[in-house]
């Protein structure tokens, strides 16, 4: 039994690498065609397996920063404390923050106005 999850976790493991070396793969013919430069196949491989290790670390970081704030669950500053060590990223990032943070503000008054609506019906109503 042990045997098949270790086989079934390499599997999945094999599978997410793929995913990422296609994805940089494909964002590296994307640059060569922009910038007239061609990217070697060992570079790409290369920077593959370089992004998957950083991701790795970064998924780690993010368990820990949670755990660290007593929670199971991954929250944006556990995000945003990530990316505290390259400006442009956090700057990225709590901007994008924001935006959602502004969006689900507006979503709850739609909500609060349709209630409110909703109440003003069924008591004219009645």
């Amino acid at each position: 039994m042990a045997e098949q999850e270790e086989y079934d976790n390499l599997a999945y493991v094999q599978r997410l690498k793929a995913a990422v070396h296609y994805s940089v793969g494909q964002i590296c013919e994307e640059l060569s065609q922009e910038l007239d430069v061609t990217f070697s196949r060992q570079f790409t491989a290369v920077l593959s397996e370089a992004t998957f290790k950083q991701c790795a670390i970064f998924a780690t970081d993010l368990e820990h920063f949670a755990q660290h704030g007593r929670r199971s669950v991954i929250n944006a500053d556990d995000v945003k404390l990530l990316a505290r060590r390259s400006a442009p990223l956090a700057k990225h990032i709590r901007d994008l923050n924001e935006q959602q943070n502004q969006e689900n503000e507006a979503e709850k008054e739609r909500r609060k106005s349709k209630k409110v609506k909703k109440a003003s019906k069924s008591s004219a109503v009645d």
